[in-house]
């Protein structure tokens, strides 16, 4: 083989070569922006949902310093402990004589006895009765609002329409799980001001 096709193999072989090194910065310019296109598509939405969720917060956090919107207040109620039944002015009730075990908060399915009710309000928890015939989604949800409060207490009444939350003194007629007001009311009287026992228990007395 003369000098010129030694030379001219040489230059095809260098021409090759950088051709394969131009193919191979190529495919890794690709995969790195396919790499970067993912990572956007998975932080993106993700910081979008926390920015949305802290966005929520703060403004559930701003209705509950201002007077919410339909919710009653109640004034001079009793407080003594009773083995009767009581007749209670409203339905459901908001406070006055109770049993003197409480019920056990979290998520019941079945109606629970009001004067058991009516003192784990006395020790701060927030009561949400629900219309028996509500949908299963909203009751999934009230179930799940359940596992994240421990003075949360959920239970059917009948006569409700939608969802009424009470607390000690306090009552807020809601259209459902998705009404604006329900995120400011817990936020304001879980454990709130209106408690006569604030920190009492809320397990250890009858119920689940």
């Amino acid at each position: 083989m003369g000098v010129s096709a030694r030379q001219e193999r040489r230059e095809q072989l260098a021409a090759l070569q950088e051709a394969q090194r131009r193919a191979e910065r190529r495919r890794t310019r690709l995969i790195v922006a396919a790499a970067v296109g993912v990572a956007i598509a998975l932080v993106v939405p993700t910081a979008i949902v926390v920015w949305n969720a802290e966005r929520d917060a703060q403004e559930a956090q701003a209705a509950a310093e201002a007077p919410i919107e339909g919710a009653e207040e109640f004034t001079e109620l009793a407080a003594t402990h009773t083995t009767e039944d009581v007749d209670y002015e409203q339905s459901p009730p908001v406070g006055g004589d109770h049993h003197p075990t409480w019920q056990n908060c979290g998520f019941y399915d079945a109606p629970v006895t009001e004067e058991h009710a009516v003192h784990s309000l006395e020790h701060g928890a927030v009561w949400i009765t629900y219309d028996p015939d509500l949908a299963d989604a909203d009751v999934a949800e009230l179930r799940r609002l359940s596992d994240q409060h421990p003075y949360l207490l959920v239970s059917p009444f009948d006569g409700v329409d939608g969802l009424v939350a009470s607390a000690w003194g306090v009552q807020v007629q809601l259209d459902g799980v998705d009404d604006d007001r329900l995120q400011p009311f817990l936020i304001k009287y879980l454990q709130g001001p209106q408690t006569p026992e604030p920190g009492a228990a809320c397990s250890g007395g009858i119920g689940a």
